[in-house]
């Protein structure tokens, strides 16, 4: 059945953004960067694979990575581009506990490729501010989100977030079309409704995805408002993702497997499982 993987829904949105993003925001992307990215992801996953002898080779999880690469890291070099996503692969092999990996692959190699490179950025305004691009992320992120069960984590995340910018609004005496300016970002939205719920890295547990993603949105706040970094939800989400592994101490819960079951498909309706 077509897109019967919800990651196959992921991997069709991203490229649509993708596209989107170029042709309508004309950002400074070369495609043969693009080219770089994906095929990186994938050759590194097969490596890995062949070397730590998994059964099957994922093909998904790679190209999802390098899709989130393409629309939010850019480089002056393929090189660049190369190192983030060899990076992010190898981070879900290196770094496990149980089976688990703890950093998002993705985000382990923006970081990556901003600590090890001289050449890379982020543009957490590449998407401006524009309603129709906040309906269409809240829009394809919420059928994901409604199938993988964690709209709880983009709810504290953003829920955290847009109210500590209230309070220092209200505090500073602004006026509330600033507010507005802080949150209505598609890079944001981007952000919360597709990296920081990536259900394989992130807390099992509900009340541990809650208290992770609102520790998120404060780290976030913090470094922004008061160290003026403009990517400051990207090392928010890398400095606290070990934080993962403490949470699912403390809250046990069954771990996300992205392989869904035919018994638990009743009445035409899926309920998901995932396995990365």
């Amino acid at each position: 059945m077509l897109l019967k993987d919800i990651r196959d829904y992921q991997i069709l949105f991203l490229s649509l953004f993708l596209v989107l993003g170029i042709g309508t925001r004309d950002w400074t992307l070369r495609p043969e960067l693009i080219g770089v990215a994906i095929a990186t992801c994938l050759i590194t996953q097969w490596l890995l694979s062949l070397v730590t002898k998994e059964p099957k080779l994922n093909i998904r999880s790679p190209l999802i990575t390098s899709l989130g690469l393409s629309l939010l890291l850019r480089a002056d070099h393929w090189t660049t581009m190369a190192i983030a996503a060899v990076m992010a692969i190898a981070s879900k092999f290196i770094f496990q506990v149980g089976e688990k990996h703890f950093f998002n692959p993705a985000n382990f190699g923006i970081i990556s490729a901003l600590v090890l490179t001289n050449d890379a950025w982020v543009s957490p305004g590449q998407w401006g501010e524009q309603w129709w691009y906040g309906l269409l992320f809240a829009g394809t992120g919420g059928l994901i989100l409604q199938r993988v069960g964690r709209w709880d984590t983009t709810a504290a995340f953003l829920g955290a977030y847009s109210l500590l910018e209230a309070v220092r609004n209200l505090w500073l005496g602004w006026t509330w079309d600033v507010y507005w300016h802080r949150l209505m970002s598609g890079s944001l939205l981007l952000f919360a409704l597709f990296m920081v719920t990536d259900p394989r890295s992130i807390p099992n547990a509900r009340i541990g995805r809650i208290t992770w993603a609102v520790s998120i949105a404060i780290l976030t706040f913090i470094l922004r408002n008061y160290f003026f970094l403009s990517t400051a939800v990207f090392w928010a989400l890398f400095a606290l993702a070990p934080l993962t592994i403490l949470l699912d101490t403390l809250w046990l819960s069954p771990r996300f497997s992205w392989i869904k079951e035919e018994s638990n498909q009743v009445m035409g309706e899926v309920l998901i499982t995932p396995e990365s």
